[in-house]
């Protein structure tokens, strides 16, 4: 379910605010391919499902920075802001990978806005992140991301 705020008033009166969580999506073989042809990583343990059926994990294992890009797309499942005219990606305070996210499992992201500040000409939101691993009992990720949103 997504809150939908209209304009940089909206988006500060929802500073400290739980955003919610995104629906599961699956993290396939496939988008592990693709992710590793666009990045040039082509590591077994991501790529080789047969050995790394043998490695430490058991099974093939998304990157970690693969993990980190889906929270783009899960974000947008829980806030829209419209009436601005550019949304930036500002960048990251801090990342940590607690748990491998297996080929075939499900993630979700739990966020949080933590904090809306005035920049010139917009805001910068501060967005609390855990991506959560369907059935897991640690995170694959949790993060703390910063955009901006310009009037």
């Amino acid at each position: 379910m997504s809150i939908t705020v209209n304009g940089i008033d909206e988006l500060k009166k929802l500073a400290g605010s739980d955003l919610g969580t995104s629906e599961w999506i699956e993290v396939t073989q496939e988008r592990i391919n693709t992710f590793a042809d666009a990045t040039g990583d082509h590591q077994w343990i991501h790529v080789d499902p047969e050995k790394a059926a043998e490695g430490p994990f058991g099974a093939p294992i998304a990157h970690g920075y693969l993990t980190l890009s889906l929270f783009i797309p899960l974000f947008t499942e829980l806030l829209d802001v419209q009436g601005v005219t550019t949304k930036v990606n500002y960048g990251l305070n801090k990342v940590r990978f607690p748990s491998p996210v297996k080929v075939g499992s499900k993630i979700r992201l739990v966020g949080r806005l933590a904090d809306v500040e005035d920049v010139p000409g917009g805001v910068q939101i501060t967005v609390d992140g855990t991506i959560e691993i369907e059935g897991a009992p640690k995170p694959a990720a949790v993060l703390q991301s910063l955009s901006r949103f310009y009037a």
